[in-house]
């Protein structure tokens, strides 16, 4: 059962993915994420990447629709039950992480810098959101990137970790107070 400190860390996410504002998550928030990556000049111009992202995005909705109820829309609870199913997924987990690694990964060097991490928080969130001085508790190594295999630990901290310290909580921007 996912914790007090995952719903904290989750109910910005389904927030975020909540489009329309009505408080519940159906097939057509989803739909509108997918449309909010599909933006990004780099998926915008290469249609391979953009099918990708497409299929990771639906895809999750595709997950969470079991939890749906008999409207088809899901809530916060619904969220946090996929949550403890994630570590079984984690398949599907390294590659929603990975396309959307490619994503913000503009220029393609295969580092995802402090501008492309903050694209990334903006676009999840479908807003601007100041992520301060997130970026360097991310950059463990100091290196100003985020290298691949750095993103995807990060990635499955965020979506998985109940430890409080993981610094992959801050991926998709500051928690919410």
């Amino acid at each position: 059962m996912a914790s007090e400190f995952q719903r904290t860390k989750l109910t910005g996410m389904f927030l975020a993915f909540d489009t329309d504002r009505n408080g519940h998550l159906d097939q057509a928030d989803f739909q509108d994420l997918a449309a909010r990556w599909h933006r990004l000049p780099r998926v915008a111009g290469d249609p391979g990447l953009a099918g990708r992202v497409s299929e990771v995005m639906l895809g999750w909705w595709d997950h969470l629709s079991a939890a749906a109820d008999r409207d088809g829309r899901v809530d916060l609870d619904g969220i946090l039950a996929m949550v403890d199913r994630l570590p079984a997924m984690l398949d599907y987990v390294n590659a929603t992480s990975d396309a959307v690694f490619d994503a913000v990964d503009e220029n393609g060097d295969g580092r995802i810098s402090r501008a492309e991490h903050r694209r990334l928080v903006d676009t999840w969130h479908g807003q601007e959101v100041d992520t301060a001085d997130v970026f360097e508790l991310l950059d463990r190594d100091g290196d100003d990137h985020l290298g691949r295999s750095e993103f995807a630990l990060l990635w499955a901290q965020f979506w998985i970790s109940d430890n409080l310290a993981a610094p992959g909580n801050l991926l998709c921007g500051p928690l919410p107070g």
